[in-house]
């Protein structure tokens, strides 16, 4: 659904190919003190089936936030939020870019295809921890989410 009222559960889509990465931010966010339903993608293709509802995502909620890496198996991070932020329907969902990239061209093209955020993911664990917490800090307390336009 669109925002947090205090009894409304906030839907994310992560997209992420790294089990691990995807564990810790499942973990880390499942003890976070606002509700949330974390659902969990490994690839750009498995991303845009969820978005569109497709094959066995065919009852997936749209989600009030995705998180999203750029290096992705079959379809990369810019590509799938290049689709998103080009439907109507899809590009008022807020999208995190939470990836190991530094390069400025990974910055600035996310930005162009109007990411609303960029994250790098420190290799230290408890730096990890607190970028997922940092996320949960500003997204999923401060943040008002657009009403689902679907």
């Amino acid at each position: 659904m669109s925002s947090y009222d205090g009894l409304k559960t906030i839907d994310i889509l992560l997209v992420e190919d790294s089990k691990s990465d995807a564990h810790l931010t499942i973990e880390t966010l499942s003890e976070s003190r606002i509700l949330n339903q974390l659902h969990w993608v490994k690839d750009g293709a498995e991303a845009i089936d969820f978005l569109y509802k497709q094959g066995q995502y065919h009852e997936a909620p749209r989600p009030d936030l995705i998180v999203l890496d750029l290096n992705l198996p079959k379809k990369n991070g810019r590509e799938v939020l290049a689709q998103i932020k080009s439907d109507e329907n899809l590009k008022t969902i807020p999208v995190v870019i939470l990836t190991t990239s530094v390069a400025e061209q990974d910055i600035l093209k996310s930005y162009r295809l109007q990411a609303n955020c960029y994250l790098v993911k420190p290799v230290d664990l408890d730096r990890f921890i607190a970028v997922i917490k940092s996320i949960e800090n500003f997204w999923l307390t401060a943040v008002k989410f657009p009403p689902s336009e679907d």
